[in-house]
């Protein structure tokens, strides 16, 4: 997967890659708005009161909203 732009795929088309995201079970490297960026297994993406949010194994679940791209995480290089 390279970098999946929300703002280039759009809403739908993002939720769909997080939604396969989530069936293949591997880690998603995740750039939010505000800069900060993170590694985590998606686990599910879920709606609750109109929002869509996707949820994580190690970190708060996320407002799709607040993500603005995602990408296979780069493979650890040997020293």
């Amino acid at each position: 997967m390279s970098r999946i732009s929300q703002e280039d795929v759009g809403r739908c088309d993002f939720i769909d890659v997080l939604e396969e995201a989530v069936t293949r079970g591997r880690p998603v490297a995740v750039q939010l708005r505000e800069g900060e960026t993170f590694i985590d297994q998606l686990l599910d993406v879920l709606t609750e009161n109109g929002d869509e949010f996707a949820v994580f194994r190690q970190h708060d679940r996320v407002s799709i909203g607040e993500i603005s791209a995602v990408s296979r995480p780069e493979p650890m290089r040997a020293p």
